[in-house]
């Protein structure tokens, strides 16, 4: 196994302390996302868009690119897999606010966009 392989596959999201006090909004553009169809089998693109008003922490980006890779071998489906990283990051970010879209690239000529937002 390669050392980026290792890297993937014991991927843990980090955080870290917010370096400021005062509102502000960090966007995420991740557009290589990767997982499997459920079904077939067959690869899924995305372009993962995370936007997000930190609180006390913010999250380390080298952590989050590997725990977005993590997905490439997992059998999910658009709505899952956009809802448990929406759902993996606020879980431990607790941000003011925060918006995740997940854009699939079309496939058998369906085009899929997922959107999970809150706001305290």
């Amino acid at each position: 196994m390669k050392y980026g392989e290792k890297e993937i596959q014991c991927a843990k999201l980090e955080f870290w302390p917010n370096p400021k006090k005062k509102d502000y909004t960090v966007e995420i553009i991740f557009p290589e996302f990767t997982c499997l169809c459920p079904r077939s089998g067959y690869p899924d693109f995305a372009t993962i868009r995370i936007s997000y008003a930190p609180n006390k922490t913010v999250v380390e980006l080298k952590s989050l690119k590997l725990y977005l890779n993590s997905f490439r071998d997992k059998h999910i489906s658009h709505e899952a897999a956009a809802n448990q990283i929406y759902d993996d990051i606020v879980k431990e970010l607790k941000p003011k606010n925060m918006e995740l879209t997940a854009e699939f690239n079309a496939r058998g000529g369906i085009k899929t966009n997922v959107y999970v937002k809150s706001h305290s």
